[in-house]
């Protein structure tokens, strides 16, 4: 399933070899702890400590900045809407935290193997069986959906990119069309690879 949509990155570093339950755990810790992060000193150690982590998994620069990249946007506007309504500092906090748990969330995806994280997905949700819920089921449709946000990431960057090559880049139909007909057929083709492995019931 692995190979399927996962942003997945081979390699043999500490965070590869690393349990799946163990980097969900440090991943809901860590995104806690950012929350409680009191000013700018503490933040500026927690990026610091976010590139260190990065480093030590050796994915790579391009494979780190793919996983900020589609919040940069969204984490600007916020930092000006808070800058207005709080200030500068309250600002760069909160525009932190988003990007660093992002960063954080990439980097468990980055290392982990879709097989690993449905397993300890599947583990977590066993009591739902009792409620007729199919743990395997569900930890699959997490697990796609997850590994799809790059994809669909990327193919609006294509888009985003063909459309300034025409000289159309602020028209609202030519990104939107070829958008959802590339995901339409993106979908089309997890469907056919879902149904070859005999879960397309």
């Amino acid at each position: 399933m692995n190979g399927l949509t996962g942003a997945y990155v081979p390699g043999d570093s500490v965070l590869h070899r690393l349990p799946a339950g163990a980097k969900l755990a440090a991943l809901a810790v860590s995104c806690t702890a950012l929350l409680l992060l009191p000013g700018l000193w503490a933040m500026a150690v927690a990026a610091v400590v976010v590139a260190l982590l990065y480093a030590v998994a050796r994915v790579g620069a391009a494979a780190a900045w793919a996983q900020v990249r589609p919040v940069r946007w969204f984490a600007a506007a916020l930092f000006v809407i808070q800058f207005v309504i709080a200030g500068p500092q309250a600002a760069f906090l909160v525009s932190s935290r988003i990007v660093l748990a992002v960063a954080l969330a990439g980097l468990v995806t980055l290392t982990t193997r879709t097989s690993a994280m449905m397993a300890v997905l599947e583990r977590a949700m066993g009591p739902g069986r009792r409620v007729g819920l199919d743990p395997f089921r569900m930890s699959l449709l997490l697990s796609l959906t997850i590994r799809s946000v790059p994809v669909i990431t990327l193919l609006a960057t294509r888009v985003r990119e063909a459309q300034r090559a025409r000289g159309v880049e602020w028209s609202v139909r030519a990104f939107a069309v070829p958008l959802v007909v590339g995901a339409l057929r993106h979908a089309d083709a997890l469907g056919e690879a879902l149904s070859a492995r005999g879960l397309d019931d």
